[in-house]
């Protein structure tokens, strides 16, 4: 599950009934740190004091940086087959040689080894195991039931609301699909309860036969329960029964002449259909199951994921986890499962596209973990072979593409270090940007890039803090921004500092920076975790390139590269001046593939610190209220809080909306617009 190679599995460990072989015999004192002699040495002194039961160990080196993380059902025995001499291939190899330390956790049972090693892989992201790449949870369908009204929403992160919660989808468009279906097949509604509790009158939604309308009494409470009832059934996997319950009410009314009842029934079934037809390939057998299939192809894994609730398709999401390429498709797969169940409940139905050695033991863990029986099922013939097979399509063309958007991003990669003139193809890229208006809700935001596009669990965001900033003054802003930065990337991750050479400068009196000299670097900057930017980039001219060497001087760390990079003419995108210490400025040809490649850079820092700001503003709002409005005082805030419900309705009214509120003239409604469709200036 963890990964280990061959050499390693336990087919060729001690027998458990034989007694332990003594150690190999080693000078402890002639081997060296870092050398494979010195590892092996690390490691025996340890084994003397590993237990002999089930449980995990971690495999640590001269930084305190995690190498590996494994488990075993004996891990002394496990540890000692580290100490061979020869036999292993050159990953493993690797990791001895660089193992100092090592660390031990016993569990009762494999079983809870087993959940321990893949909650701690993805939480410490060992460099030798098998690592998930998974930044974002999945999006549920929850049916509330806290309130006498249940309201069916989208839901994200922690089950802290009473309710019932169905999935996981495999994306936000894939939930909200499905809740405007079933919107329509029950009528439930998805108002927030302020918003529910202040309506005097049916909605839109109501009008449009997307809700019963509890909110006005256009429907009793037992027949909104019942609705709830049919819902919470149908999700719950007894689709059938709910249809067949439908279509009896549908022939009753008709029976009985009342064809307006009967037409409703009749719309709701029709919903209940395109809930299924839309959802792709459907199983005819299968209820309840998670589809794996993984493809190995240019040293990448793709693994295609399908998950299909109440026999119905809910999506599917490729991942490419990072694993050493001597690692086959059953050993990554396995390490792969375990750790993507670690923080998500599996269903009863499991089917995976190779045979891996522990996964009856994974069944076993999951169904520790949920209480209930799970099947992890390697499908030979019939439907559930074909939905593998399915899914093992998608994961190789998911690879294809994936190689394809590799090989062009390493293009880019490569014409930037060489228009930049970097040493190396940059692998960490991070741009800066600020937002405020006026001065006002100040905020900076950083975004990271890298060879495989944009790392957003990388994105920082940057509240403005100093109380001496003049309100508007966007150098300072940046100043701020950059220094909170690398004094806590310094703290953090610690550089040998080079005390700087007296800057140069050009005739616009920008400091210019020497060639970097060699540095000892005390962490692996070819890493793919490596928090350490290769080039900085910043949105502005000369004065924010400036302000970035200044601080990078005063840090120690002028070696760094950066670029400002300046709006065209009337901010025309495709006429970009750039700036670099010890350059004259320069353009790039109008169609470069290259500019295009900067702007998209350009443009997310952009799009991330004017959302931040935007949130920000208004949380502002929301706790100054509407007042800060001009014209707006209690009697119109009461009157369009009781016409809408919450703010986040009034922003989002047009301006006919607003026209139509009690109290408020078409002066006041077009202020109200603007103040929340204003556009955020961005520095």
């Amino acid at each position: 599950m963890n990964g280990t190679p061959k050499d390693l599995d336990p087919a060729s460990e001690l027998r458990e009934d034989e007694e332990e072989s003594s150690l190999p015999e080693m000078d402890l004192n002639d081997a060296a740190e870092g050398t494979l002699a010195g590892g092996r040495a690390a490691i025996t002194r340890f084994v003397k004091h590993a237990p002999s039961a089930p449980g995990v160990y971690r495999m640590i080196d001269a930084k305190g940086d995690v190498l590996y993380v494994g488990k075993a059902k004996n891990i002394r025995k496990r540890v000692t087959s580290y100490t061979r001499p020869v036999g292993h291939d050159g990953r493993i190899t690797r990791m001895i040689a660089a193992t100092v330390t090592m660390e031990f956790v016993s569990t009762a049972t494999e079983t809870e080894a087993l959940l321990l090693e893949a909650n701690l892989i993805k939480r410490l992201r060992p460099r030798f195991n098998v690592l998930l790449r998974d930044d974002k949870s999945f999006p549920y369908i929850m049916i509330t039931s806290d309130h006498w009204a249940p309201q069916i929403l989208k839901h994200r992160g922690a089950r802290t609301r009473k309710g019932h919660y169905y999935g996981p989808f495999a994306n936000a468009g894939a939930v909200n699909r499905t809740i405007n279906a079933l919107q329509r097949a029950f009528l439930l509604r998805s108002c927030s309860d302020s918003f529910f509790e202040a309506r005097t009158r049916p909605c839109l939604l109501y009008q449009i036969k997307r809700c019963s309308a509890p909110c006005t009494q256009e429907i009793d409470f037992a027949g909104y329960s019942a609705l709830v009832r049919e819902a919470n059934e149908f999700l719950s996997g007894r689709s059938k029964a709910v249809h067949e319950e439908l279509a009896t009410e549908m022939d009753t009314a008709s029976t009985a002449l009342d064809y307006e009842r009967a037409a409703i029934y009749r719309d709701r079934l029709a919903a209940l259909s395109a809930i299924t037809s839309t959802q792709g390939i459907n199983p005819r057998n299968v209820e309840e199951a998670d589809v794996f299939a993984l493809h190995q192809a240019g040293g990448y894994n793709c693994v295609e994921v399908f998950f299909f609730r109440t026999g119905q398709n809910w999506g599917n999401r490729a991942y490419f986890p990072k694993a050493d390429r001597t690692l086959g498709p059953e050993e990554v797969l396995g390490a792969f499962m375990a750790q993507f169940y670690d923080d998500k409940p599996p269903p009863r139905l499991i089917l995976v596209s190779h045979e891996f050695e522990e996964r009856e033991l994974l069944a076993e863990a999951l169904g520790t973990k949920i209480d209930r029986k799970v099947e992890v099922s390697v499908p030979q013939r019939g439907e559930r072979k074909e939905l593998v097979m399915h899914a093992l399509a998608n994961a190789r063309e998911a690879l294809g593409r994936k190689l394809a958007d590799t090989s062009s991003q390493q293009r880019l990669l490569k014409a930037l270090a060489e228009t930049f003139q970097l040493p190396k193809e940059p692998r960490r890229i991070e741009v800066y940007d600020n937002s405020h208006i006026a001065g006002t809700n100040a905020v900076g935001g950083m975004v990271v890039a890298g060879p495989e596009g944009f790392r957003k669990n990388q994105y920082r965001k940057f509240n403005i803090r100093s109380t001496e900033i003049t309100p508007g003054d966007d150098y300072a802003m940046m100043r701020e921004v950059l220094q909170r930065r690398f004094k806590r990337l310094l703290k953090e991750e610690p550089r040998e500092l080079i005390e700087a050479p007296a800057p140069l400068e050009d005739a616009t009196g920008v400091a210019l920076a020497d060639t970097p000299p060699e540095i000892a670097e005390p962490i692996d900057f070819d890493s793919d975790d490596a928090n350490w930017p290769d080039l900085i980039l910043i949105d502005g001219g000369q004065g924010q390139l400036k302000v970035a060497t200044e601080v990078l001087a005063e840090l120690g760390l002028h070696y760094l590269p950066v670029v400002s990079i300046a709006k065209g003419p009337d901010r025309d995108a495709g006429r970009e001046t750039f700036f670099m210490p010890g350059r004259t400025p320069f353009k790039l040809p109008p169609r470069d593939p290259l500019l295009y490649f900067i702007e998209r850079l350009r443009d997310e820092a952009h799009r991330f610190a004017i959302g931040f700001h935007r949130n920000r503003r208004k949380k502002d709002i929301r706790e100054a209220g509407l007042q800060e409005i001009a014209g707006i005082g209690p009697t119109r805030k009461r009157a369009l809080l009781r016409h809408f419900g919450t703010v986040k309705a009034i922003e989002r009214a047009s301006l006919a909306d607003l026209a139509n509120v009690a109290g408020i003239n078409a002066e006041t409604a077009r202020k109200i617009y603007e103040f929340f469709h204003e556009k955020a200036s961005n520095a």
